[in-house]
């Protein structure tokens, strides 16, 4: 999968091996934190509205992010064309707008460890977007893809033993708006595969974030809502700052060079990993229990990450 102002063409053996190494660990980053904002959000918009909590989150990530690029690149690390400039602001509305503003507004009525399962449905978008471009999946992918599928059937079907409300309930509709966000991150995701990119995907990172926090909290003050500092408690801002600085600043970095580094596919399988680690933190963090079918899901679902990743990764046959 060729990606269009991809960070680094290694030259060599060695290159190419440190540029995987340090493509992995940033996709691990993604795995660990991502996998922990469903637990952040729930906490934070029990008293914070959750399209201002996304929009302030992803300001103060991006501002902080865009400092950070500056001091050590330089102003010239945020160059770019006009081609590139209209991605990065496709991607802002595609990734922390559409995607996380979602998620985060269905939480109201969605358990945060089903809205991880939900969310997993992403490298299924992803495999339907490429086959529609005429980028025909390896076989072995869509293997991949349906055990992973499979896997989340088992976890959908064995409900949490918690409920599957939200903090303010349950809506038939919130499952659905999980299903729409997560349309929206693929199709971001496809997009900063195809289009033209910055050089710098800290940058682009950066750029994004503030393009996409701008868009969510102009839709929450057009929509009415007001936030009450006085009625914040002490663990929602405990959890804002953790998704505004250390998630909002690492896991979109990371995402962002993992993107540029390695096949679409293998890095959609953070929607894989995402939902098992949500369930842990869910047994440590606040006492979740669940059933051995429910581990047995999520065994079936690292299963799925070894076989997509194994597929992305084997050189393609040589005919003849």
């Amino acid at each position: 999968m060729t990606h269009t102002g991809s960070a680094a063409q290694a030259t060599s053996p060695a290159a190419r091996a440190t540029g995987d190494g340090v493509a992995w660990a940033a996709l691990g980053v993604v795995y660990v934190l991502w996998g922990s904002t469903y637990l952040a959000n729930r906490l934070i918009i029990t008293s914070v509205p959750p399209l201002m909590s996304g929009g302030f989150r992803f300001l103060v990530g991006g501002l902080l992010l865009a400092v950070i690029v500056l001091l050590v690149g330089g102003a010239k690390a945020f160059r770019m064309t006009r081609a590139q400039f209209g991605t990065v602001l496709l991607s802002g509305l595609l990734l922390p707008a559409w995607g996380n503003g979602l998620v985060t507004l269905a939480q109201q009525k969605v358990a945060s460890g089903l809205a991880a399962l939900l969310i997993a449905s992403v490298p299924l978008y992803i495999v339907l977007l490429r086959a529609l471009t005429r980028d025909r999946p390896r076989r072995a992918t869509l293997l991949g893809v349906g055990v992973g599928m499979i896997g989340l059937a088992v976890l959908l079907l064995a409900a949490p033993s918690g409920g599957s409300g939200g903090v303010l309930g349950s809506a038939w509709w919130g499952p659905w708006l999980v299903l729409l966000a997560g349309l929206g991150w693929a199709s971001g995701t496809f997009a900063t595969t195809r289009l033209p990119v910055p050089p710098s995907p800290f940058a682009l990172a950066a750029v994004q974030m503030l393009a996409g926090g701008a868009i969510l909290l102009t839709v929450s003050l057009a929509k009415g809502d007001r936030l009450d500092v006085g009625a914040v408690s002490a663990v929602s801002w405990w959890a804002w700052v953790y998704m505004a600085v250390v998630v909002s600043c690492g896991a979109f970095s990371a995402y962002a060079y993992a993107l540029s580094a390695l096949p679409v596919s293998t890095v959609a399988t953070y929607a894989y990993v995402n939902p098992v680690i949500a369930v842990l933190l869910g047994v440590l963090v606040v006492g979740e229990r669940f059933s051995p079918v429910q581990l047995l899901g999520g065994a079936i679902v690292l299963l799925a990450v070894v076989l997509v990743v194994a597929a992305e990764r084997r050189p393609p046959a040589v005919p003849g």
